[in-house]
C-alpha cells in the first residue's frame, strides 16, 4: 500500500503534484536541491490550500491537516522511507538518469520510481536503476490541481504490479489514468498537442497569421480552452524546447528539432509566464498582453 510519497522537483508541477497527493491523505515529502525554490513552493502550496478553504471546497481543519502532511527538504536521504517517487525535475535526460540512479540506491526495495516526464520514456530512465520492473511514467498535465488526466506508461521491463499500483494511486488522488501499453516519446496527449503546436509555429514563421490570431482561432473555432501559444507560455517554452532537442538527438530528423522561433525565445530567456516574457508579455499580476510582431528576419 502506498503511504509516503516523495516528489522530486519543487517547480510548479512538483508543488501541485505534492498538494494533490496530500489532499488525498498521503504523507508527502517535496525535495529540491534549491532551498529558495522549496521556500517559494511551500508558500505557493499554502496559498492554494487557503484558496480552497476560502471557496468552501475544504474546511479550515482539512486545510491544516493537508499542510501538515507535506514536508519540504533539500536532503535526498528522505527517499529512504518512501513507498513511491514522482520525479518532476528538469527535462534533461542526464539529470533524470543521475537522479534515478541515486534514488534506486536509497529507496526501499518495494518502492516504485515514476517520472512525470512526457519527453523521456520509462526505459531511458529504468536503465539507470537495478529495478527496471518498478519504473514507469506517471505524467500529470499542467495545472496538476485542475487537469484530471494522467498518463501511465509502461516500459519493456515494467511489471503488471507496478502498473496496477500506479493506476490505483492515480484513481485515489482523483485522477483519470490513461494507460499506454507500449512506450513512445510524447505519449498520447502531447503527441497530438505537439502536432498542433508545430503547425501553429509553422503558420507564424511563415507569416500567415499572428500569435494572437492563431490562438483565437483555436479557442473560438476548435473549442480549445487556450491557444497553442498561450499553452506554451503557461507550461514553459523551455520545457518543449528541451523535449524537442532530446527527440532530435535521438532521431536525427530535422523535423524533430526545436523551431527557430522557440530557440530564439529560449536563448533570450523568454520562457513564458514564469519569466514575464514569452509569446506574450505578462505583468506581475499575470495579465497577458500581445507582443509587437518582430520584423524580418523574424526568427533568426
Amino acid at each position: 500500500m502506498i503511504d509516503r510519497i516523495l516528489v522530486v522537483g519543487a517547480g510548479a508541477m512538483g508543488s501541485q503534484i505534492s498538494l494533490v497527493c496530500a489532499l488525498a491523505g498521503h504523507r508527502v515529502t517535496l525535495y529540491d536541491i534549491d532551498a529558495d525554490r522549496l521556500t517559494a513552493a511551500h508558500g505557493d502550496i499554502a496559498e492554494l490550500v487557503a484558496g480552497r478553504v476560502h471557496k468552501g471546497r475544504i474546511s479550515a481543519g482539512e486545510g491544516e491537516a493537508t499542510l501538515s502532511r507535506i514536508e519540504v527538504t533539500s536532503e535526498l536521504d528522505a527517499a529512504r522511507t518512501v513507498d513511491y517517487v514522482v520525479e518532476a525535475a528538469v527535462e534533461q535526460l542526464d539529470v533524470k538518469r543521475e537522479l534515478f540512479a541515486r534514488l534506486d540506491a536509497l529507496v526501499p526495495e518495494h518502492a516504485i520510481l515514476a517520472s512525470n516526464s512526457s519527453g523521456f520514456v520509462p526505459s531511458q530512465l529504468a536503465e539507470a536503476t537495478q529495478r527496471q520492473d518498478r519504473v514507469c511514467n506517471l505524467h500529470f498535465f499542467n495545472p496538476a490541481m485542475v487537469m484530471t488526466c494522467v498518463e501511465v506508461v509502461r516500459g519493456p521491463q515494467t511489471s503488471d504490479a507496478t502498473i496496477d499500483v500506479t493506476v490505483a494511486l492515480a484513481e485515489r488522488i482523483g485522477k483519470t489514468p490513461v494507460v499506454l501499453d507500449r512506450e513512445i516519446p510524447g505519449f498520447v496527449a502531447n503527441r497530438i498537442l505537439g502536432a498542433v503546436r508545430d503547425e501553429a509555429i509553422s503558420l507564424l514563421e511563415g507569416d500567415f497569421a499572428s500569435v494572437e490570431a492563431i490562438d483565437t482561432a483555436c479557442r473560438t473555432a476548435l473549442g480549445y480552452p487556450m491557444g497553442p501559444f498561450e499553452l506554451m507560455d503557461l507550461t514553459g517554452i523551455d520545457i518543449g524546447y528541451f523535449t524537442k532537442r532530446a527527440r532530435f538527438a535521438e532521431s536525427g530528423d530535422p523535423a524533430d528539432a526545436p523551431s527557430r522561433s522557440v530557440t530564439a525565445l529560449v536563448e533570450r530567456g523568454e520562457l513564458g509566464r514564469k519569466s514575464g516574457l514569452g509569446w506574450y508579455a505578462y505583468t506581475a499580476d499575470g495579465t497577458k498582453t500581445p507582443r509587437p510582431r518582430p520584423q524580418e528576419p523574424t526568427w533568426t
